[in-house]
């Protein structure tokens, strides 16, 4: 599991400082705070950055926007960012609105309407809308990660560290190297997003990643995963299991 990872672009530093510290109370990771556009842009392709929170004005130029405007113009590298700005001028507010930032915040900022933004914000930029906002669902799936809403927060969750789901009716129990989570998503639906070949079925209720398996028993229908976990598998997949490349 890991955390948001989040870059802000701010020239104030008491106002940085403010954002960063409840970004961090809410268990996101503040991967650099930037007070100029030429730093901003070094930190967005040098980092491992998920959502980006700008502020429009770095001095007295709107080189947040210039910012927004550049990297919505590098193929396949565009990540999701909102504006936090104090201007109110219509003329910025249009050229802002032409970068298609996933929101647009006035300050002084209020905190809950701050941590309402970043989830529209994964939730559009991933196309999943409503997601949080529903009773039923809580989960936005991407190409690499779950991002799963816990409390106030949402956990970046990498396919890879997976080591098993549990499915239970229309529940999932998703089994992590560091945490579990327990979400509403059918089996059906679950695997029509696992598209990476180490996720296998291996019974009605289990879906194991197939590179933390680290005993096969086929004597007695089982699998050793990573951390101790040990799980059947039916008989009905042991041709599954026995096409598996790790085994031995």
């Amino acid at each position: 599991m890991e955390k948001l990872n989040i870059l802000i672009i701010e020239d104030d530093l008491e106002l940085a400082n403010d954002l960063s510290q409840i970004l961090q109370d809410y268990d996101y990771n503040v991967v650099a705070v930037a007070n100029n556009f030429k730093t901003a842009l070094s930190k967005y392709y040098e980092l491992n950055v998920d959502l980006v929170i700008i502020d429009i004005f770095l001095g007295e130029n709107p080189e947040g926007i210039t910012f927004a405007e550049t990297i919505s113009t590098v193929p396949n590298s565009i990540k999701p960012f909102l504006f936090l700005t104090s201007s109110k001028d219509h003329q910025i507010f249009e050229r802002a609105k032409l970068t298609n930032p996933f929101r647009y915040l006035l300050k002084p900022f209020n905190e809950l309407e701050l941590l309402y933004a970043i989830e529209m914000a994964i939730e559009k930029f991933y196309g999943q809308l409503n997601v949080f906002a529903s009773k039923t669902e809580n989960t936005v799936i991407a190409k690499e990660y779950l991002f799963i809403k816990k409390r106030n927060t949402l956990k970046k969750v990498n396919f890879n560290n997976i080591i098993y789901i549990e499915v239970d009716n229309r529940y999932c129990n998703i089994i992590t190297e560091i945490e579990n989570f327990f979400i509403q998503i059918s089996l059906s639906k679950i695997h029509e997003y696992l598209t990476q070949n180490f996720f296998k079925q291996v019974h009605r209720k289990y879906i194991v990643n197939t590179d933390m398996i680290e005993e096969i028993s086929l004597s007695k229908n089982s699998l050793l995963l990573k951390n101790d976990h040990l799980i059947s598998f039916s008989e009905s997949y042991r041709d599954t299991i026995k096409s598996f490349s790790i085994l031995k």
